[in-house]
C-alpha cells in the first residue's frame, strides 16, 4: 500500500472563485482530483498545470472555454490539488505522472482533445500526442518545454533547480509555495513574500492578494511536512538535475516525434518569463511550424493573471485553422 496523505475537503471550501464539483479517477490505490465542466460530447480542453499549481490554475478560463462549447478536463496530478499526496519523494517521477494521466485519459476515453500545458504540464501532457495522437485535434503550448540535447537551460531554471537543494532558499519545512503565485501576479512584493516564505509566517494580505494566496496554499494548508514531497520533487527532476526522474530520454523522443507529427500547434507565451523566455518559444514554434502569440506583460504563470487574454487568442487561432 502506498502511504499518502489526503487533503481535507473543509480546505477548499472558502475559495469563492472555485466552485466547481470534484471528480475523482482511482489509480492504483490512490485517488487523483479532476474537474470536468462543459458538455459530455463537446471537444476537449486538457488543462495541465505545473509546479506549484493546481487546476486552480484555469479558474479563468474554464468558464469561457466552456461558454464556447468545450467540455474542459482539469487534472491535478498526484502529490498537487485535491488529488492524494504520496509522502515517500522517491515516489515522483515524470515517467509516473505521466502514465497516471494516460490511465486518465483512456479511463474518460478522451477525443479531440486540444491539450493546453503550461510548465511540468507541458512534458507530462505533450507526452500523451506524442504517444495517442489519434486523440488529440492540437496542441496549445505555454511557457514549457521538452528535454532534448541542445535545449538551453536559462540560469533561472537552473537557480529554481539549486534553491530546492540542502542549503536552498527552498529547503525548508512545509514551504509555503502559493506565496509565489502572489508575487508573480505582482500582487506583493519580494520584500514581502520572501520573509515571509523563509519565517514560515503568511503576511498580511488583502483583496486579490489575498484571494489568489488562500487558492494556491489551500491543498496543503495545515498539513505536515511531507505532503510537500510532491513540490519538492518536480524542481529536483529536471534534467540538468536528474536526467531519469525527469524521463529525459522519452521527453527527446516525444519532442522529435512532435516535430514530424500532424497536430496543429499553437504558441501563446508570457514574455516576462525568465525561466522560459520568449527567444526559447519562438525557436520552438518555429521548429514546429506553429503559430505564436506573445503576451508582453505576462510571467510565467500567465494562466493565472491573463486567463481571458489566453483563451481569446486560442479561440481565434482554432477558428483560423
Amino acid at each position: 500500500m502506498t502511504d499518502f496523505i489526503r487533503t481535507p475537503e473543509s480546505n477548499f471550501e472558502d475559495l469563492a472563485d472555485f466552485q466547481y464539483l470534484p471528480n475523482y479517477h482511482d489509480w492504483q490505490d490512490l485517488r487523483l482530483h479532476y474537474l470536468d465542466e462543459g458538455p459530455r460530447d463537446g471537444p476537449v480542453m486538457l488543462l495541465m498545470h505545473g509546479m506549484p499549481t493546481w487546476s486552480y490554475l484555469y479558474r479563468n478560463m474554464i468558464p469561457l472555454l466552456v461558454a464556447a462549447g468545450y467540455r474542459c478536463i482539469a487534472p491535478d496530478h498526484l502529490g498537487f490539488g485535491k488529488s492524494d499526496k504520496p509522502t515517500d519523494i522517491h515516489w515522483y517521477t515524470i515517467a509516473r505522472h505521466t502514465e497516471v494521466l494516460t490511465s486518465l485519459i483512456r479511463a474518460l476515453d478522451l477525443q479531440r482533445i486540444t491539450l493546453v500545458c503550461q510548465d511540468w504540464g507541458g512534458p507530462i501532457g505533450l507526452a500523451q500526442a506524442a504517444m495517442m495522437p489519434e486523440r488529440f485535434e492540437r496542441l496549445c503550448i505555454m511557457n514549457t518545454w521538452l528535454h532534448h540535447k541542445e535545449y538551453p537551460y536559462s540560469d533561472a531554471i537552473k537557480n529554481w533547480n539549486k534553491a530546492w537543494h540542502p542549503g536552498g532558499r527552498f529547503d525548508l519545512q512545509c514551504p509555503d509555495v502559493g506565496l509565489l503565485l502572489v508575487l508573480s501576479s505582482g500582487l506583493a512584493g519580494p520584500d514581502v513574500i520572501f520573509p515571509a516564505l523563509m519565517s514560515g509566517v503568511p503576511p498580511v494580505l488583502s483583496g486579490e492578494a489575498e484571494r489568489v494566496y488562500q487558492g494556491f496554499s489551500a491543498p496543503y494548508r495545515g498539513l505536515p511536512d511531507e505532503a510537500f514531497n510532491g513540490y519538492r520533487r518536480f524542481p529536483r527532476s529536471i534534467p540538468i538535475d536528474s536526467y531519469d526522474n525527469g524521463n529525459a530520454a522519452a521527453q527527446a523522443l516525444h519532442y522529435r516525434t512532435l516535430l514530424d507529427g500532424p497536430l496543429p500547434a499553437h504558441f501563446i507565451w508570457g514574455c516576462k518569463d525568465d525561466v522560459f523566455p520568449e527567444s526559447a518559444g519562438r525557436t520552438w514554434a518555429t521548429r514546429m511550424k506553429a503559430s505564436f502569440d506573445p503576451i508582453p506583460d505576462a510571467g510565467h504563470f500567465l494562466q493565472s493573471t491573463h486567463g481571458e487574454v489566453i483563451v481569446a487568442r486560442l479561440l481565434a487561432r482554432i477558428q483560423g485553422t
